[in-house]
């Protein structure tokens, strides 16, 4: 299967067969219309239970370096489908948005209700982005619980 939006394209496939006859097809067909792919952008991820050395693949003289994590559309994908380390980093996005807005927070000319109300609209939706497609374990549901 081939996911594009805007300049960001997403190959995923069962096996390394497919991926590299994907690869080969996206590659003429960019070729075609004068686009050509980054050798130095592209890279690929091995989504497996089992522990595989990290070495990259040559395919038709582009090597694709293997990563074990990547952020696409805002969202970080790892190989062993852990959502851990997105929820840490959303929790650090929050706390940043909270800290930016600080002196709002702290402010005596605020009612809690405005104060409450800047948090739900500032520093909550931040945290939770992207929430309600992960599939998150209960101990991280409970890491972002409001």
């Amino acid at each position: 299967m081939l996911y594009a939006y805007a300049d960001d394209l997403l190959i995923t496939t069962r096996t390394m067969h497919s991926l590299v006859d994907t690869f080969q097809k996206l590659k003429e067909i960019s070729a075609h219309f004068g686009l050509y792919i980054n050798e130095h952008k592209t890279k690929y991820l091995r989504c497996t239970k089992t522990q595989h050395k990290t070495d990259g693949i040559d395919i038709i003289q582009t090597h694709l370096e293997q990563v074990k994590s990547f952020k696409y559309l805002g969202s970080i994908v790892n190989g062993n489908n852990s959502v851990e380390e997105e929820i840490k980093g959303r929790i650090s996005l929050g706390n940043r948005a909270f800290r930016a807005n600080k002196d709002l927070f702290k402010s005596k000319l605020l009612t809690k209700k405005s104060k409450l109300r800047m948090y739900q609209t500032l520093v909550r939706p931040v945290v939770t982005y992207g929430c309600e497609t992960g599939g998150a374990k209960r101990k991280c549901k409970n890491q972002i619980n409001f």
